[in-house]
């Protein structure tokens, strides 16, 4: 399994290192890996029973196409310029990339058919050095997450929340999640000793200001979400 350099605060480059390079690209992923990031988060979408890597349920934003991603076959998808001639990633070419090099944070944006999902995983991890401890499965949908649990207990869980529940890290306990992962908007020291007690993680999204960083660190969630890595692990190397 991949050992983490980082003690008290994990930095996971959000879609890569998207600060500098095009999100959810090869491109970006590996920048990360050369920023030393700790982890990298990328969003998935099930399109004709393959699995690529993009956050938007529309293209124009981040590719040179236009309209629904799922208005395409796979092959159209990958003709796109996601970015300085980069291409829409698939799953496996992103867990081959990061495969012992650092963790991997999957957000289950459009992903339905957890068989296929599954299929994915199981053989990056026969096939490379991925581990199933190097994997977190996260996604607002808490009844997928739930699905997952039942399937599989054995993955690790991130609830994501963009609001801030009524009974604080409940909701993730129940999900038997490993971490909540929290909108650095909703975010405070009740809800994150809240997790704690109830031994789970504290993941904050999306922390790119040097003085959220260190806001965060100060509050001692577990690990951040950084369009940066690169500047956020220089900071952090400061203080640690």
């Amino acid at each position: 399994m991949y050992q983490s350099s980082v003690i008290t605060m994990l930095i996971f480059a959000h879609r890569g290192a998207s600060g500098t390079e095009p999100e959810n690209t090869l491109r970006a992923i590996t920048a990360a890996i050369a920023a030393n990031a700790d982890g990298i988060e990328i969003d998935l979408h099930q399109v004709a029973g393959k699995i690529v890597i993009i956050h938007d349920r529309w293209l124009q934003r981040t590719t040179s196409g236009q309209g629904q991603v799922t208005d395409y076959s796979v092959s159209h998808l990958r003709s796109l310029d996601a970015g300085k001639g980069e291409l829409i990633p698939t799953l496996d070419e992103v867990l081959a990339l990061v495969a012992g090099k650092c963790m991997i944070n999957l957000e289950l944006k459009a992903v339905t058919d957890l068989a296929l999902l599954l299929r994915y995983i199981d053989k990056a991890i026969t096939s490379t050095a991925l581990t199933i401890n190097d994997i977190i499965l996260s996604s607002f949908d808490h009844r997928l997450l739930h699905q997952l649990h039942q399937r599989r207990p054995e993955f690790s869980l991130g609830a994501l929340t963009a609001s801030y529940p009524l009974t604080y890290a409940q909701f993730a306990e129940q999900l038997n999640a490993t971490s909540i992962n929290c909108d650095i908007n909703f975010i405070d020291q009740a809800l994150v000793e809240d997790a704690h007690q109830r031994g789970l993680k504290v993941m904050v999204y999306t922390v790119n200001e040097d003085v959220d960083i260190l806001a965060m660190a100060a509050l001692k969630v577990d690990g951040i979400f950084t369009n940066y890595p690169a500047k956020a692990k220089a900071l952090l190397a400061n203080i640690y």
